[in-house]
């Protein structure tokens, strides 16, 4: 799996470059735009959700803590069933 990283090492531009276009901002020069979404194609890169909501201010994620995922209650619980 591609991590930013990658992309701006293959793109040869900075971290925060990528960061501006994986997020739409538009002060990003053309010629590094086009790297980076090239790099990014290339690298099938993924941003990885997780780690994006431990930055955000409102994480999109839920805990769950269940005494036995085998037993079918929580198992359907758990799906959303």
């Amino acid at each position: 799996m591609a991590t930013i990283r990658d992309v701006a090492k293959l793109a040869d531009v900075s971290l925060g470059t990528v960061s501006k276009v994986i997020n739409g901002v538009d002060s990003v020069r053309p010629n590094s735009l086009s790297a980076s979404a090239a790099a990014m194609q290339a690298l099938d890169y993924q941003p990885n959700h997780v780690a994006r909501s431990l930055k955000s201010v409102e994480p999109k994620t839920i805990g769950v803590l269940v005494s036995d995922v085998v037993q079918p209650f929580f198992a359907g619980v758990m799906r959303g069933h």
